[in-house]
């Protein structure tokens, strides 16, 4: 099996990826501590902005890790045999005040679905809903081919 060298998108064809989709993994670090979930999003194109609901509860390993560290990195992946490609931003995690929302953003919010990943053994009153903005420091995005006969 070959793999060919990669080739970097282009701004279109990184927003057309994250346009498509509704998940990806979200890591944060916590000194040599790495901690990566799997979130639903929201995506600007215009801004070039994320859009992250974030849920927790107060004895949260995730709550723990933003609390800590506000530098993230997210990734978006998709696989269409034998084609694979994937868009990384690096950046800051800025939670959004409730109170401070605009109609703008909550349109953003209302593209981030709640996956079925996302099940709580717990009341939604005890849970902590926070929203947050994620502005790619760096975004980039590759196309990678599999050669299966190589």
């Amino acid at each position: 099996m070959g793999l060919d060298q990669g080739t970097e998108l282009s701004r279109e064809a990184t927003d057309a990826i994250l346009s498509r989709h509704e998940t990806g993994v979200l890591s944060l670090a916590r000194g040599d501590e790495p901690y990566s979930i799997p979130i639903s999003y929201g995506y600007s194109s215009a801004e070039g902005q994320f859009y992250l609901r974030l849920v927790s509860n107060a004895d949260s390993q995730k709550e723990r890790f933003l609390v800590d560290s506000s530098r993230a990195r997210f990734v978006v992946y998709e696989e269409d045999d034998p084609v694979y490609r994937s868009v990384v931003a690096t950046g800051t995690l800025q939670c959004i005040p409730r109170d401070e929302v605009t109609t703008e953003q909550i349109e953003q919010f209302g593209q981030a679905k709640r996956p079925l990943f996302e099940i709580w053994g717990e009341e939604w009153a005890t849970l902590d809903v926070t929203l947050y903005r994620l502005v790619p420091e760096q975004l980039s995005g590759r196309r990678i081919v599999i050669d299966r006969e190589a």
